[in-house]
């Protein structure tokens, strides 16, 4: 969802480290490097005044308004880092896109359709940052790769659990205000094109098990029930691991926030798993620099060349198709290699999947006879997910036993497959009834009786939460499949997608292996323009896991006409 899929090459970060400043136990340091060429990540750099290899530990801010720099009763960013240099690690502060010192993009949603296609966002720019400033601190001497953490609130800690969830060197995480059931954040940061289909934050954060976590709750926001839901749901993954001790929840007084309660869990979190303290840890009084000895250009000019928004949107997008091209089978054994990267990448993408025969929702809705055939008319769908789905299945009379079924799919529905004059099937249907075979002609998401009015396909943040129309026929399409191979008298499968069906069909075969042959009608699709996909098949991240290569090279080597 963050359009890191394949995870892109990581190009030098060109780390600048300078203006040092020693207080007492620590020392804060200005930091700049390049998460791509031409885009910067800022922030300030704490070590702790002693000698040896300590842990590191990544601090994102979050929604505060003066962000890395916040520093009230409520949340003391500052505080935090400098607190956490003096205990014995390493810490680094960096800035969100669009606060203090990272300019070159806006805090806001910057993507329309086409970079959604992308996987481009402002979640997944952050989330490569973040990966990024990994590499920065492993990258320092001083720090011990095996023993690197996280934590932030708020925004931060979404930040945290994501970062947590895909870079698998952060060792401990504590993530605060922001692991809920019933609220998922607000943000575009937090925000990404068919992130939590039938997923949530909590499921999210429990990807970090068997590791060690620490769940920071309030009283006054959206983690008031943390102590009675989300960490008891938590605790149940780590129990599968035996590690239920390595999971800890705490709930303090107050609004949402970073106040002292809430960072001194934090401290002794990380001071019993990093550095082997079973005391709490108190946090000691501290003054906290002026603004402009924290930030990065307060007195020296910003690097030349550095991209602005639309460079550097352009970019991540090179990057990705640069990415997925790499992945191009030339032979049978990078077929395997591609396959193994487009799977995942593309049923994600997507969020499709085969039912199993349990999960068939079937209502008959009555039957016709004719002189050679059946009428069927039916409702498919799922249990779960409650789809339903018009069909009408023509059975050709005295046919026979385990016969082949081919599943029949027109842009404008099954009324669309028939001679409405006359009643009877057209030509793409009677041609299979006439060879044997049984047809399904089903109505998928937003077509025929399925078609309740004007469609949104993607124009807001609700992709997030919620599959996209082309998305959603390519589901119905599978499903569809699915009954048909648990009928006894169905052998072989056969799928025909037409005019802009074909693209749908296309989709849903290359994760539905069971078919054994494809026609499908390409109906001069542009596959390189991203206006066409757009308006034709619209789902966010399909150009960066592959689209139709990816789709192609899932069914090789099945039978495909195209």
């Amino acid at each position: 969802s963050a359009g890191l899929w394949p995870l892109p090459k990581r190009t030098k970060l060109n780390a600048h480290i300078f203006e040092r400043t020693e207080r007492d136990g620590y020392s804060v340091e200005k930091v700049f490097f390049e998460s791509l060429p031409g885009f910067l990540v800022c922030g300030n750099l704490y070590r702790p005044l002693s000698d040896g290899r300590v842990p590191g530990i990544l601090c994102p801010h979050g929604h505060w308004g003066r962000g890395r720099l916040e520093h009230s009763a409520n949340a003391s960013i500052p505080g935090r880092c400098l607190s956490l240099a003096r205990q014995g690690h390493v810490v680094f502060s960096y800035d969100m896109i669009g606060y203090n010192d990272s300019e070159q993009i806006a805090h806001r949603d910057i993507a329309g359709p086409r970079e959604s296609l992308w996987g481009v966002g402002l979640l997944g720019m952050q989330l490569w940052n973040s990966i990024r400033a990994v590499d920065f601190l492993a990258s320092l001497e001083q720090v011990d790769e095996q023993r690197v953490g996280c934590t932030g609130a708020s925004g931060g800690g979404s930040q945290t659990f994501l970062l947590a969830a895909v870079d698998d060197r952060i060792a401990a995480a504590a993530p605060a205000g922001m692991v809920a059931a019933d609220f998922q954040g607000g943000c575009f940061c937090e925000n990404q094109g068919h992130l939590r289909l039938d997923i949530n934050n909590v499921e999210i954060a429990a990807t970090m098990a068997p590791k060690p976590l620490l769940l920071v709750a309030s009283t006054g926001d959206w983690t008031a029930n943390t102590m009675d839901l989300e960490f008891p749901a938590i605790r149940d993954i780590y129990r599968l691991y035996g590690a239920e001790e390595r999971v800890q929840a705490v709930i303090v007084d107050g609004t949402h926030n970073f106040n002292q309660e809430s960072r001194e869990a934090v401290y002794t979190f990380f001071g019993r798993h990093f550095l082997k303290r079973r005391r709490k840890i108190r946090e000691r009084p501290f003054a906290v620099e002026k603004q402009e000895r924290l930030r990065v250009f307060a007195d020296r000019p910003k690097p030349q060349r550095l991209l602005g928004e639309k460079e550097v949107v352009e970019s991540v997008i090179r990057r990705s198709r640069e990415s997925r091209d790499s992945l191009r089978p030339r032979g049978p054994s990078t077929l395997r290699v591609f396959k193994a990267w487009a799977a995942p990448g593309l049923s994600h993408a997507l969020g499709i999947a085969a039912p199993a025969q349990e999960e068939l929702f079937l209502r008959e809705m009555g039957r016709e006879r004719r002189p050679s055939y059946i009428i069927q008319r039916k409702i498919i769908g799922r249990r779960g997910p409650g789809e339903r789905i018009p069909a009408v299945l023509y059975q050709p009379v005295g046919h026979k036993s385990r016969a082949s079924a081919a599943l029949v799919v027109h842009p404008s529905g099954k009324a669309s497959l028939v001679d409405a004059a006359r009643g009877q099937p057209q030509r793409e249907v009677a041609g299979l009834l006439s060879r044997g075979h049984l047809v399904l002609a089903i109505d998928p998401f937003s077509t025929g009786e399925s078609n309740d009015g004007p469609q949104g396909e993607h124009r807001d943040q609700l992709t997030t939460y919620n599959q996209t129309g082309a998305a959603r026929r390519a589901q119905d399409i599978i499903t569809s499949l699915a009954y048909l191979r648990s009928r006894p008298d169905v052998g072989t499968l056969c799928l025909v997608g037409l005019g802009d069906a074909g693209l749908w069909c296309l989709m849903a075969r290359a994760l539905y292996p069971e078919v054994e042959r494809t026609a499908i009608d390409f109906n001069r699709f542009d596959v390189d323009d991203d206006e066409t996909w757009c308006s034709k098949f619209f789902v966010p991240g399909l150009r960066a896991v592959g689209d139709v290569r990816a789709a192609v090279g899932l069914i090789a080597p099945g039978k495909l006409l195209v």
